[in-house]
């Protein structure tokens, strides 16, 4: 087994740092501006938010506040349903921009495929956007292998991540398999399964034995399979802890024993969601 004391880096695929801060439910400014700029000023380099969390400003702020350049950070925001139609997609990436105080964006996601979603009309606005180089990659998140495939096919620009959750206990290999035939990258949402992580024993144990915790070692079973995480984390020890998962490597007779985990634990699950 390997244990480290950590990285100075997170390691990119295909230029994405496959370690990022995600922000969910962060909505309050001061805890979220501080999040972020701790994350980045402890060596974070990947921040993910969304119109529908509420907290681009708060976002951009710790961005600006923390002593890293904007453009060493990659800086992931998602559409929300009701913003899907052609002329909304601009207007409110746009105004996405404006509260994040920046003049483009790494990756923006399409949140879900519903609501307003259209292939053909959701996915040309985010052609023009990229075309006009306010968005550097395209993505999409929570879409299953259909809509995947769907996107691949009407966008010019390539589909570079789909964002889902994702860990031991959720580990989507059909979706990840559907993913790698169209040379999408996997970036994983509730990483940790909002918290279910810990309660494993399985985890437990290697957590001991990698002298981590079960939070390090399912980020590193997810970086074992090639997948990006984004856990969400506000207090000062959890970003460290995260950051530290870098520093372990699992044997592949670990990530098997995590592979053969039973149980299922999908803890984002709205009536509208796709697979629903």
């Amino acid at each position: 087994m390997t244990r480290t004391t950590g990285s100075a880096a997170a390691p990119l695929t295909n230029g994405m740092p496959v370690l990022g801060l995600g922000t969910w439910q962060n909505t309050d400014p001061e805890e979220c501006r501080t999040a972020v700029r701790e994350a980045l000023e402890t060596g974070y380099r990947h921040v993910d938010t969304a119109q529908a969390y509420d907290n681009e400003t708060a976002v951009g702020e710790g961005i600006a506040a923390a002593d890293v350049p904007r453009e060493d950070v990659f800086l992931a925001t998602k559409v929300w349903t009701a913003n899907l139609a052609f002329d909304d997609v601009l207007s409110t990436t746009r105004a996405s921009l404006d509260r994040l105080g920046v003049d483009s964006l790494d990756l923006l996601y399409v949140h879900w495929p519903t609501g307003q979603y259209d292939p053909e009309e959701t996915l040309a606005a985010f052609d023009e956007l990229s075309d006009e180089g306010i968005v550097e990659r395209v993505g999409v998140s929570n879409f299953g292998p259909q809509h995947l495939e769907e996107a691949v096919d009407v966008l010019d620009a390539p589909v570079f991540a789909n964002q889902v959750e994702l860990h031991p206990l959720l580990p989507q290999e059909e979706l990840r398999t559907a993913c790698a035939a169209h040379d999408v990258e996997v970036v994983a949402y509730s990483p940790l399964a909002r918290g279910a992580v810990f309660d494993v024993p399985l985890l437990q144990e290697l957590a001991n034995d990698y002298d981590t915790s079960p939070a390090g070692v399912s980020l590193a079973w997810l970086r074992a399979k090639g997948v990006t995480a984004i856990p969400k984390a506000t207090a000062t020890a959890h970003i460290r802890d995260n950051w530290e998962s870098l520093g372990v490597t699992l044997d592949d007779a670990d990530v098997a024993r995590i592979d053969a985990l039973e149980t299922r634990d999908r803890r984002v699950d709205p009536d509208w969601a796709p697979w629903n």
